[in-house]
């Protein structure tokens, strides 16, 4: 086999039961094809005992992006998005190993990892260009937070329970005021995550289009609306305590009243490779335990 990747990092779930074993036969196997192999830092306790260690190199995720021209995960969806937002900015594609419950993002089996990626790293894949979103916090007019999302930015209530009111803008032009538990701003990525959960639509993933979700709104007539992912969405914070922002469910961050969140789409795009037979219908289908065809 001769791959077209050289320098590969792996990243996993911690403590999961027997994913281990199934690193170290793929940590093996890339060894023996003459691959560089990285591993997560924060996996070191859960790889001690791998027989090869000695030929790997720990690396922290954000370094991941500079030192691989591939990344594995291996885990849920969670696992990937953790990875997703280190390695967007260096264009270096992702592979998800499914280990979690669902898995809209991790599309190799676990139980045939191995052998599938084998087939992967010899050019048999296909690849989806998924968009990200970055998002810039002002806080009176200075820069007080920065991150990435592959799925979704989130607004919402705090620990108080009091509704948040705040005021929406879309390239400059004002669309609503809303008193909700949050918004959702999401990805085609995201659309069957949190804002499916919330009654957002699900979009397919190459689509370039954004979703705002309320949650809970006051006013029933609030409903999830669909945008271009040219534009620019100003989320401008007016009433409430204790308000929470959050990236795809893993960074944080406490709002304050009139901050201003402005989130546009990411310069860079996230290159998810995928298996050959893999079809984003089918992945629903048995995701959501949709009916099958009939004839």
């Amino acid at each position: 086999m001769s791959s077209q990747f050289h320098h590969i990092g792996i990243v996993i779930r911690p403590k999961t039961p027997h994913l281990p074993e199934l690193v170290n036969s793929l940590v093996t196997f890339l060894l023996d094809k003459g691959i560089n192999v990285y591993l997560d830092e924060d996996a070191r306790s859960d790889l001690k005992d791998l027989p090869h260690l000695h030929k790997c190199t720990f690396v922290h995720k954000k370094e991941m992006g500079q030192r691989c021209d591939l990344a594995i995960s291996f885990g849920g969806d969670g696992t990937l998005l953790s990875i997703a937002r280190e390695i967007a900015p260096y264009r270096v594609p992702l592979i998800g190993v499914n280990r979690g419950s669902l898995g809209f993002l991790t599309q190799v089996p676990y139980h045939n990892a191995v052998d599938d990626v084998a087939i992967m790293l010899t050019g048999k894949y296909s690849i989806e260009e998924r968009i990200l979103l970055e998002t810039n916090v002002y806080r009176k007019q200075k820069e007080v937070y920065q991150s990435l999302a592959l799925n979704d930015v989130v607004f919402n209530r705090g620990a108080t329970g009091q509704m948040i009111e705040f005021e929406v803008f879309i390239n400059k032009e004002f669309v609503y005021t809303q008193r909700s538990d949050g918004l959702i701003v999401s990805t085609p990525t995201g659309s069957t995550a949190y804002s499916l959960a919330a009654g957002g639509p699900i979009l397919q993933p190459t689509l370039h289009a954004l979703t705002l979700v309320p949650i809970c709104p006051q006013s029933m007539t609030n409903r999830p609306i669909a945008v271009s992912d040219t534009g620019e969405i100003k989320v401008v914070m007016r009433r409430g305590t204790d308000i929470k922002l959050h990236c795809d469910g893993q960074a944080y961050f406490d709002l304050e009243k009139f901050d201003h969140i402005k989130i546009r789409r990411y310069h860079n795009s996230l290159r998810i490779l995928q298996p050959s037979d893999y079809r984003y219908f089918g992945t629903l289908r048995q995701k959501l335990h949709w009916g099958e065809q009939l004839v």
